[in-house]
């Protein structure tokens, strides 16, 4: 099943992409278990890039652009989830080096009104045969390229600067 982005009129950059949380998503405290913030965030991920053409099927060889590492996650929990339902994940793109991209993310709100937890992650594209960092492919560069978040009076989180 494919998800299609919301519409990102309200959204000044990025892609806001429906999750669901379930019910077994939650803690004995009936709260989004924090470790599945980042895994909601990571489907949305998956769901954006494969809407694009990207894909693995479990061949690394094949992979190209998919097949990458992480270096950095970090998650910042501004309020609970408390019930099941549908939410969103607002994506972005921080930073496009050669190698390393950064991408920033919110769990928020299926509107993306609220904000229940952001952060950022940062990847590093590898050669599946020496695992040693390899250029970003052309095609993955303009579709990154369109997520790219305008500069921010703020310091950005940098990937890797080769």
């Amino acid at each position: 099943m494919t998800v299609e982005s919301l519409p990102a009129a309200a959204l000044p950059y990025g892609r806001l992409v429906p999750v669901t949380v379930h019910f077994d998503d939650l803690d004995a405290l009936g709260m989004l278990h924090n470790s599945r913030y980042p895994l909601l965030v990571e489907r949305a991920w998956a769901e954006y890039w494969h809407g694009q053409g990207f894909g693995f099927d479990g061949d690394w060889a094949a992979a190209g652009d998919m097949c990458n590492v992480i270096k950095e996650m970090r998650v910042s929990y501004e309020r609970p989830v408390t019930r099941p339902g549908h939410y969103a994940a607002h994506l972005w793109i921080e930073r496009l080096g050669r190698t390393g991209l950064t991408y920033g993310f919110r769990l928020c709100s299926a509107d993306g009104g609220e904000t229940y937890a952001h952060g950022h992650r940062v990847l590093v594209r590898v050669d599946s045969a020496t695992l040693r960092p390899t250029p970003w492919s052309d095609r993955a560069r303009a579709v990154a390229g369109e997520l790219i978040r305008p500069e921010r009076d703020e310091p950005g989180t940098a990937a890797d600067a080769a």
